[in-house]
């Protein structure tokens, strides 16, 4: 089996294209953190045993890696190589159980009309754009009839979305994968898929960015890092 890999807008991931399905057909993304997490995927217990490994990211056809800022990946991508290698030869499933379809955009008794277009846009044309790695541009007339007016979603390849809500105009996003961690990751919420959901959808006013207690504490602990290095130049 040969295994490429390809860049991410973010340094710290990785995007492993083993040229094999990595998921069912149909399914949604999956993402492990915690290897207390992984009951249903030895493989990513395995990858989050690697030190330096923070995150393991399935798609549909690749395994994006995150890893620690001090990791080398010279040194991982070895034995991240070897262990999707042997998973993937042997004829085993990534996944062994539990379900891997999206959840978070399936229809649900009591989605309002504009819920219901908010989650079908999200599954038809903007998560596929997001987890291939392609800038997806529409096109839209102008009321001279020319069409020269476009929206664009930015590639953030290598990750995922994931709808958590609608309220007061806003919709609630969480970002997977690469671009969880990614610097372009606002951009993209804002430029891209905030711009064609308010193009689309009239009711909806924004799109705000959804972070789990645990990387809201790994943000605020790497500003006080940043913050101390500002001290130390400044005093030297």
């Amino acid at each position: 089996m040969f295994i490429q890999t390809e860049p991410t807008p973010n340094p710290d991931a990785l995007k492993f294209v083993p040229g094999t399905p990595v998921l069912p057909e149909g399914a949604s993304s999956m993402e492990y953190l915690d290897g207390r997490d992984t009951h249903n995927s030895p493989l990513a217990r395995k990858l989050l045993g690697v030190d330096g490994v923070r995150g393991v990211f399935y798609g549909p056809d690749f395994i994006t890696i995150t890893k620690s800022e001090d990791a080398n990946w010279a040194f991982l991508k070895p034995e991240v190589f070897s262990l999707i290698t042997e998973v993937l030869n042997s004829g085993s499933s990534v996944v062994t159980e539990g379900t891997t379809q999206a959840e978070d955009t399936m229809a649900k008794e009591g989605d309002s009309d504009v819920v219901a277009m908010i989650k079908e846009l999200l599954d038809t044309r903007i998560r596929p754009a997001i987890q291939e790695g392609t800038n997806l541009v529409d096109y839209f007339p102008t009321k001279g009839g020319e069409w020269d007016f476009w929206l664009t979603i930015p590639s953030i390849d290598g990750g995922d979305i994931e709808y958590r809500g609608f309220e007061d105009g806003h919709v609630l996003l969480k970002l997977r994968g690469a671009c969880r961690t990614c610097d372009s990751s606002t951009v993209t919420l804002k430029n891209g898929i905030e711009s064609m959901l308010m193009h689309y959808i009239e009711e909806v006013q924004g799109v705000t960015q959804i972070m789990d207690q645990e990387e809201e504490i790994a943000i605020r602990e790497f500003e006080k890092f940043e913050e101390k290095l500002r001290k130390v130049k400044g005093s030297a």
